[in-house]
C-alpha cells in the first residue's frame, strides 16, 4: 500500500514564490505610473477650483486676491500651488507636484500676464 502525500514540496513552494515575484516585479512600475496620474490629475483639478474660489472672492470683495488664506480653500496633498499675479481685472497660478508628470501646470483668467505653457484665458495647460 502506497504512501499518502499531505502538503507541498519543497520544490512547488519555491516555483509559487518566484511567480508571485515575478508578478509584483511588473505591477510595481504599473502602479507608480498610476500614481503619477493621479497626482497629475490632483494638480489640474486643484486649478479648476481655485477658479471658482476665485470667482467667489471676487463677487464678495471686487477683486482677486494672491493670498490663498483668504479664499477659504484647501489644495490637494502634496500639491504646490502659487498664485503669481491677483488685479481687479483677472489672476494667473501654478501648480507643482514633485511626484507627477507632467510636474508643472497654470492657468489665467482676464487681463493678466498668462504663465506659460497656458495660452487661453481660463484653460488649464501642463508642461
Amino acid at each position: 500500500m502506497g504512501r499518502q502525500r499531505h502538503g507541498f514540496t519543497l520544490i512547488e513552494l519555491l516555483i509559487v514564490v518566484v511567480i508571485i515575484g515575478i508578478l509584483a516585479a511588473m505591477a510595481i512600475p504599473k502602479f507608480a505610473a498610476t500614481k503619477g496620474k493621479a497626482n497629475f490629475a490632483a494638480m489640474r483639478s486643484d486649478l479648476h477650483n481655485m477658479t471658482t474660489a476665485e470667482e467667489a472672492y471676487f463677487y464678495e470683495h471686487r477683486t482677486y486676491t494672491t493670498a490663498l488664506d483668504s479664499l477659504h480653500w484647501t489644495g490637494s496633498h502634496g500639491v504646490i500651488l502659487v498664485v503669481t499675479e491677483a488685479t481687479n481685472g483677472g489672476w494667473s497660478a501654478t501648480t507643482t507636484h514633485p511626484e507627477s508628470y507632467p510636474h508643472f501646470c497654470t492657468i489665467f483668467v482676464g487681463p493678466v500676464t498668462p504663465v506659460p505653457p497656458a495660452v487661453t484665458d481660463g484653460v488649464v495647460a501642463c508642461q
